[in-house]
Parts: structure tokens; C-alpha cells; sequence
């Protein structure tokens, strides 16, 4: 095996086995995939970049590793490999079918080798998932039909392997091609809460900014000498500087990329899924730091701020986090109230816990704080009484109850380092992204409200 793509497996096998990610269906370790989307890609080159690359397509979207990491462990040649394989929508770019469109028009213009090693995930992801549901495998079929019809450079051998793929998933479900896919209508209880919620909840969402954690970027013209620019970045503790190009910041260097010469010549431009503008949401900017080091903020057009990861410890975050929780805990608490009215959940949560909320309840009306016993029960309590339905379970989007277990297990520990002032975004990135998404998803349903 060359070195390289053993360090890739190594890598990351290592940073997917850190958040414990494992595949939805089967429960087994998430290095199973990459190993046979690897094995796909080898089956049709020998390529090593690519090869190593197939190991760490999901690293970004998944882990916290970024692109800047996997460029300086990898190479630039592996990460624009990784780079063209990472999705590029956001979740406040709409629905569904509008992301996976975005998405599927920055694949068109991927490399032949990056879509070589897409159809190779394409391939064994169809296996897996109409094998294990067949009822997303419709929604997915059609998806890869239409990321097939833009993956005309990658590997033919591989295009029309992956077109058999398709056709035999399509054949075991009794499903036509074309079919496309129709969302479900809101349940009562969804235009229920967005009726409910949504003035609070949008109320929130704009009240929290990158103005508020952004840090000036200081910037130095491309011609500077990179030994003055590191003294000056060394003397004021500046782990990243913007770099000037007739005038304008439009790249930017870390203090360990410069060299001997130039600032220029390290000099890396900015990548348009790496810059915000002041009025973006904090949801965004997680998004961006869940691909990159740093995020950019701009001003009328002109890059003037930087975030780093280390910004997020800042109080304002945590505030927005405690309240992105929050936010969630009702949307929980209500669909209990609409589904287990009259306390029916009762019967699903064990003796113990279910004393302990008796008890809560029973100190609080003694204080004359009136409350109901759904109130006294604690986030991990509702949460679990969620996924005893599958319907429930469904409808948050846990494949199963051993998958939103662990999710439930992350987010208490992720809420507990909040409330302890710790340092979360080592342990709990991977949630911090996950209660993100959660965040836009709630304003996209809420807009749906009139």
C-alpha cells in the first residue's frame, strides 16, 4: 500500500472513530465505508491521491477536520480532491431538493478524478441504503439519477456500474425512473409549533451576528516581507492576516505558512464557501468553520473580520447555543404534549425517572411555581420518550433508536460543557454542527408559516 494512502486510512479512520460516527443502517464502525469506497476506486486505478482521497471524502462534512488541515497533512492535490467531494450548500439555502441542487452543480464541475471517486460512494451507499430502507431509497434514487446525468467525466467503467447500481435498487423497490420525489404535508402539530414559536424564534435567529465574535483581520500589501509580517503578527498574538492585492485583502496567511521571502508567496485566496457577510447567521458561520480554519466576514463587499474556531468559546456563542438548545427542548416538549396528551408518556419513562420528575413538580407547585409534569422532566427524559415512536423517530431524522441514543448521550454532554463554562469545541463539534442545522431547519419551517 503506498504511504500516502495508508496515512489517509489512518487519518481518517481515526477522526471518524473520535464522534464515534458509524453507519446508519448497520451500526458498524463508519470506516466501512470509506474502506470500500476505496476499494471501488482501486478497482479502476491506481492512483494513490485518489485513493487517499476516497478515505477522507466525508472527513470534512462529518469531523471536525477541515480543508486547511487536510491540505497541510495531505497535500494541495489531495485536498482539492477532498475539496470538490464536500458538499457546499448551506442549510439556510432551502429545502432539500434546492441544497442537493446546488450541491449537484458544484460536482458537474469537479475534476474527472473527484468524479470517479463520487460515483464510487454513489455506488456503495445505493447498496446500503436500498438494502436498509426502502423507503428513503426512493428519495435517493432519484437523487443519483440526477447526480448521474452531471458525472459524465468520471471513470465509464465506474458510470455504468453505478447505473446497474441503480436499476437493481430501482427493480427491488418496484420503483419507476423519474418518479421524483413529493414532500409529506405539514402535520398539525408542525403548523402548530411554527404558528406558535415562530415570532420568538426569528426574533432570536437575527439577534445574534458575526459582528458579535468577529476579530479585525489585519492586512499587509503581497509585496511585504514575510519576515516583518510575522513579527508583527507574533507581537500581537494574530494567528491569521489578510494579504493586499492592489489594495484589496483578497487571500490571507497564517503565521506558520510564511516563508523567507514575500507575505505573498504563501498567500492563500479566499474561497467563496469561506466568506460571510456582517448580517450572515451564526448557523452559517458554523458552517463555514465545519469545512475551514477560519471564516471571513465582509463589509460593502470588502473582507474587514476573521473567525476562528476559538471564537466560539466566546460568551455570545454560548449564549446562542444554550438558546438553540432551548428552542429545540420546546419543540420537543410540544410534540410530547400534541401525540401523549393527559401525562400518556408517563407509561414510557422508567420508575426512577419518573419519580424524579414527581418530585420536581412537587417542590415547584410548593414554592407556587406552577407548572405541568412534562416541564419537570429533563432534556434527555423527552427526548427518549420521542424515539420510543417511530414515527417520532422518523420525523427528527434518526435512522434508529441506537443512532439517536448516541445523539442524545452528545448534545447532554455538549449542554453540560456549556453550563460548566468548558471547553466545548474539542469535545463537541461535531453537536455544535448538529444543533445548527437544527436551527435553520426550525426557521425553514417556520417560514412556511402565513
Amino acid at each position: 500500500m503506498h504511504e500516502l494512502v495508508r496515512e489517509a486510512r489512518k487519518f481518517s479512520t481515526e477522526v471518524h472513530r473520535r464522534i464515534d460516527q458509524r453507519r446508519k443502517y448497520t451500526n458498524k464502525p463508519y470506516e466501512v465505508h470509506l474502506k470500500a469506497v476505496a476499494q471501488i476506486v482501486s478497482s479502476v486505478s491506481d492512483d494513490p491521491e485518489m485513493i487517499a482521497a476516497a478515505w477522507l471524502h466525508d472527513t470534512v462534512e462529518d469531523t471536525p477536520a477541515t480543508i486547511d488541515e487536510i491540505e497541510a497533512v495531505f497535500g494541495t492535490n489531495v485536498a482539492l480532491l477532498v475539496r470538490e467531494l464536500t458538499d457546499v450548500s448551506k442549510p439556510s439555502d432551502g429545502n432539500r431538493s434546492v441544497r442537493k441542487a446546488i450541491d449537484r452543480a458544484h460536482t458537474e464541475h469537479a475534476s474527472a478524478r473527484a468524479q470517479t471517486i463520487k460515483l464510487a460512494d454513489l455506488i456503495d451507499n445505493c447498496q446500503d441504503i436500498c438494502r436498509e430502507d426502502p423507503k428513503f431509497a426512493v428519495v435517493f434514487c432519484n437523487e443519483m439519477e440526477a447526480m448521474l446525468a452531471v458525472l459524465k467525466k468520471g471513470d465509464e467503467r465506474l458510470h455504468k456500474r453505478a447505473e446497474k447500481t441503480l436499476l437493481q435498487c430501482r427493480s427491488r423497490l418496484g420503483q419507476e425512473s423519474g418518479v421524483g420525489y413529493q414532500p409529506e404535508e405539514l402535520s398539525p402539530f408542525e403548523r402548530y409549533y411554527m404558528s406558535e414559536h415562530q415570532r420568538a424564534l426569528r426574533t432570536f435567529a437575527r439577534t445574534f451576528t458575526p459582528a458579535d465574535i468577529a476579530e479585525p483581520l489585519r492586512s499587509f500589501d503581497v509585496v511585504r516581507p514575510a519576515s516583518e509580517v510575522k513579527e508583527v503578527m507574533q507581537t500581537n498574538r494574530l494567528l491569521v492576516a489578510g494579504v493586499r492585492y492592489n489594495g484589496k485583502v483578497s487571500g490571507f496567511v497564517s503565521l506558520n505558512s510564511l516563508g523567507e521571502d514575500l507575505c505573498g508567496d504563501t498567500a492563500t485566496k479566499f474561497h467563496r464557501t469561506q466568506v460571510l457577510t456582517i448580517g450572515a447567521s451564526l448557523t452559517e458561520v458554523v458552517d463555514v468553520l465545519s469545512r475551514h480554519d477560519y471564516c471571513f466576514i465582509t463589509v460593502l463587499g470588502e473582507v474587514v473580520a476573521v473567525i476562528g474556531r476559538g471564537d466560539m468559546h466566546k460568551p455570545v456563542v454560548r449564549m446562542w447555543l444554550f438558546g438553540v438548545i432551548s428552542f429545540t427542548e420546546i419543540q420537543y416538549t410540544d410534540q410530547i404534549r400534541l401525540f401523549w396528551p393527559d401525562n400518556a408518556w408517563s407509561e414510557l419513562l422508567s420508575r426512577e425517572r419518573l419519580g424524579r420528575a414527581t418530585a420536581l413538580q412537587k417542590e415547584r407547585l410548593r414554592r407556587n411555581q406552577p407548572c405541568e409534569l412534562i416541564d419537570c422532566l429533563q432534556f434527555g427524559d423527552k427526548l427518549r420518550i420521542l424515539i420510543s415512536d417511530k414515527k417520532q423517530l422518523e420525523r427528527f431524522g434518526f435512522k434508529s433508536a441506537g443512532a439517536a441514543k448516541r445523539v442524545i448521550k452528545d448534545l447532554e454532554s455538549l449542554r453540560n460543557n456549556l453550563a460548566h463554562g468548558q471547553d466545548f469545541i474539542s469535545n463537541d463539534w461535531p453537536q455544535v454542527i448538529r444543533i445548527a442545522k437544527r436551527m435553520e431547519i426550525m426557521m425553514r419551517e417556520t417560514s412556511l408559516v402565513r
